[in-house]
This record gives structure tokens, C-alpha cells and sequence, in this order.
């Protein structure tokens, strides 16, 4: 059995852990108990500390907690052809064994011929910048596109791509040892978004194990990790001449499981179905300021 955070330590404790000493006493908790040796995910990146999380421990079958997640629900295509018809529901989106499972179906909704799931936390946390980090299972087969993003609170009042769009994690299912990073902002966007894709080595599928998929935000730079290590950094200076640096506003997260689009294409004779995403937590961290200084 794996074991979590709060196997060890209440949520009450960590979850707002707010001072370095804390922190590193929780750490040494994990040490102890052999939790950084089974499974290093589990660790808290060296100058970060926890104050946001989603461990997903609530009882298998049950939705995603409602203090922490809301769902965007319709068809439409969301701008990019996509076939699905995103629900509400545990139908769709559940706790089972302390993951996150987003399910794509194949079941007809609203004259769409598939459904699954997108959550977000707008409106329950925002942050502007930190580390935003999840460790999660992707589903496979063509035409299967899952993610794990940000957008900027900004949007109603903004519109996209103004308000900036930060892609921790896409993968489409052509391309099964292959995971996207990217940046999207005004002047580019969409095929001219700045992205960096990392890809396995030779022979290994992204979707055989769980990954930690990863970015840091800071004031001027974006990084993207995948499994602890950086793959691609951006910064003002990385934008086309004459656009605009539009990351430094609060941004919220998205993880959603889109069927077929204009990118990965439709599913096909291949793709099998229903198709999981598999989410064993997600995590937000802010930068420990040196000794001596405070927020």
C-alpha cells in the first residue's frame, strides 16, 4: 500500500504549513517513516512549501470535493473541434483509492457521442505565482487528449489569449511517448503557442506509469518539469517581437480529458473506450523567501 501525506500527518497540519521550521519538521517526519524512500513523490521540493492540496482520500465512488473543484459542463467543441460533452457528475469524475479518475465514455449526450469530465478551481483558489504539480496516470489511444492547466482569472474580463493560458501537461494519443509544454498569450496562441515537448526514450509510452508532470511561476519565467526534472523554460524575452508578457495575474487550474479535436484528430477503429486519467494528487507550493526576509 502506498502510503499518503495524511496517512502521516493530519491535513489540519500540513495543508497550511506556513513556516520553514514546520516544513522541515514534517519532511523529517516523511524520512522517518521511509515515505521519501518508497515513493519520492511524496517529498516536498527543496525550497517550497505546501499550501494548497488535493490528496483525493475521500471514499471511493465519491465526487471531487466541492470546496476545492468546480466543473465547466457542455459540448460545443471548446474551440478546438473536440467531440465531447463534458458532465458533472461521478459518472464521469470519482474517488477511487485515493485518486482522481476523469472518464471519457463513449455515450451519446446532448448529440455529442462522448462524454467525460473537466474540473477547475475557479472560484474556490487562485494563485500567481509557485510550483503547481500533480502526479498523474494518462489514459492512451488516438484521439485521446488529456490535461493538466492553468488559465488566468482575468478571462471573463480579458478574454483568451489575453488573459494567458499555461499548459503544464497535454498529451495526444499519437503521440504515446510524448508530453507538451506550453505557452499561450496574445500574439500567440493556439499553433503559435511557444511549447516545449519532452519525450521518453526510445520505446517507453507515457501512459504505462504515473508521472509527475510540473511548472514553476515566477515573476518572469515559467519552467516545466516532468518527473523533477526541467525540460523548458520561457521568459519575456522567448515571446514573438511586440507581444506581451501576461502571466503575472492570479491563475487558476484545470484538468479535463478531451476526446478528438483539431490536434490529436478523432478516435478511430483503435481507440478503445471508456479511457481513464488518473490523478493521484495535486499540489501548490510558494517559494520559501530567504532567511531573513518576509512576505
Amino acid at each position: 500500500m502506498k502510503l499518503k501525506l495524511d496517512d502521516l500527518i493530519p491535513k489540519s497540519r500540513w495543508q497550511h504549513c506556513r513556516s520553514v521550521a514546520v516544513c522541515g519538521a514534517l519532511a523529517g517526519l516523511l524520512l522517518a517513516a521511509g515515505v521519501a524512500a518508497a515513493d519520492p513523490t511524496n517529498a516536498v521540493p527543496a525550497g517550497w512549501r505546501l499550501v494548497w492540496s488535493d490528496e483525493f482520500n475521500s471514499p471511493d465512488g465519491s465526487a471531487a470535493d466541492a470546496t476545492k473543484w468546480d466543473y465547466e459542463t457542455g459540448g460545443g467543441g471548446w474551440g478546438n473541434q473536440e467531440l465531447e460533452y463534458y458532465i458533472a457528475g461521478t459518472n464521469n469524475a470519482r474517488v477511487v483509492g485515493g485518486h482522481l479518475v476523469i472518464e471519457a465514455r463513449r455515450e451519446k449526450q446532448d448529440q455529442r457521442d462522448y462524454t467525460s469530465a473537466r474540473l477547475l478551481t475557479r472560484g474556490k483558489a487562485a494563485w500567481t505565482f509557485g510550483r503547481f504539480e500533480a502526479r498523474i496516470q494518462i489514459p492512451r489511444g488516438q484521439g485521446i487528449w488529456p490535461a493538466f492547466w492553468m488559465l488566468s482569472t482575468n478571462i471573463s474580463s480579458v478574454g483568451w489569449p489575453a488573459c494567458g493560458e499555461i499548459d503544464i501537461m497535454e498529451n495526444i494519443g499519437k503521440e504515446p511517448g510524448t508530453v507538451h509544454g506550453t505557452l499561450h498569450g496574445p500574439g500567440y496562441s493556439g499553433d503559435a503557442g511557444i511549447g516545449g515537448p519532452v519525450t521518453l526514450p526510445e520505446g517507453q509510452t507515457v501512459a504505462d506509469d504515473y508521472h509527475v508532470f510540473a511548472v514553476e511561476c515566477e515573476l518572469a519565467q515559467v519552467t516545466w518539469f516532468l518527473d523533477g526534472r526541467p525540460y523548458f523554460t520561457v521568459t519575456p524575452a522567448s515571446l514573438p517581437p511586440g507581444t506581451k508578457w501576461v502571466f503575472d495575474s492570479p491563475k487558476y487550474l484545470l484538468l479535463n480529458l478531451a476526446v478528438g479535436g483539431a490536434w490529436p484528430g478523432n478516435p478511430d477503429a483503435t481507440t478503445t473506450f471508456p479511457q481513464q486519467m488518473k490523478v493521484d494528487y495535486v499540489r501548490v507550493y510558494e517559494k520559501i523567501p530567504p532567511e531573513g526576509v518576509t512576505k
